[in-house]
């Protein structure tokens, strides 16, 4: 049987863990009193298709949402300025996701597995992606990543296989390691000949078979190990290494 929660308007915080494995909680609506959503509240709730995060929530904590496997959207308000370590880890069904203007990093892990996610734009506020943010998310085939990133963390897009071409913005400094890793359907990789990218870091572009030829930007002063495809073709480059 499924059930619904509405919790009271006054409350202020909603504890660490306190709906977790609540299999057969759907539907929760917390009222605008509340300004912290704890670690693990809704953990393993399979059962959640929807829930409203109202404008008095600045932060969505770690795997706060982890393994909820009906929640198909949730829309962030712009009160919420950081996404938590594996906040919607294992979130099977979801297709969409808004990440507001108000969001500085996205967490370690944040998607990581959310295997129905096909497409995310993350705004210019956000200057991180954290590690195996996105990993695993096979149907993701459209991302922006804004100028205002500076860092792609390990294995942050691993094995998106869905993926055809990713733009790295002029801001980027490091591609982290297995950043793109097994990323089977990348064709294009664009640099725009990023002034500020120094290091490609081992595995990032490694077994992307269907990348064949790469311009790489002159600023780049380490490529590491086993990166890309025996297959690549053409790879052109005026730096010094």
């Amino acid at each position: 049987k499924k059930s619904n929660i509405i919790i009271p308007n006054g409350i202020l915080k909603i504890n660490d863990h306190a709906f977790e494995y609540c299999f057969s909680l759907s539907n929760i609506t917390i009222p605008n009193s509340v300004a912290s959503i704890g670690n693990g509240v809704f953990w393993g709730c399979e059962s959640l298709s929807s829930i409203t995060i109202p404008d008095s929530v600045t932060s969505i904590s770690n795997v706060a949402f982890w393994g909820c496997e009906s929640l198909s959207s949730i829309t962030i308000p712009n009160s919420v300025t950081s996404i938590g370590k594996s906040a919607f880890s294992l979130c099977e069904s979801l297709i969409s996701i808004t990440i507001p203007n108000s969001v500085t990093s996205i967490g370690e892990s944040a998607f990581h597995w959310c295997a129905s996610l096909s497409s995310i734009t993350i705004p210019s506020s956000v200057t991180s992606i954290g590690d195996e943010a996105f990993l695993g998310c096979v149907s993701l085939s459209i991302i922006t990543i804004p100028d205002s990133v500076t860092s792609i963390g390990k294995s942050a897009f691993e094995g998106c296989t869905s993926l055809s071409s990713i733009t790295i913005p002029n801001s980027v400094k490091t591609i982290g390691e297995r950043a793109f890793v097994n990323n089977l359907s990348l064709c294009a990789i664009y640099f725009n000949n990023n002034p500020q990218l120094e290091r490609i870091e081992p595995y990032a572009f490694a077994y992307c078979k269907a990348i064949k030829q790469l311009v790489l930007p002159s600023s780049i002063k380490y490529i590491g190990y086993s990166n890309f495809a025996d297959e690549l073709e053409e790879v052109y480059y005026q730096g010094t290494i």
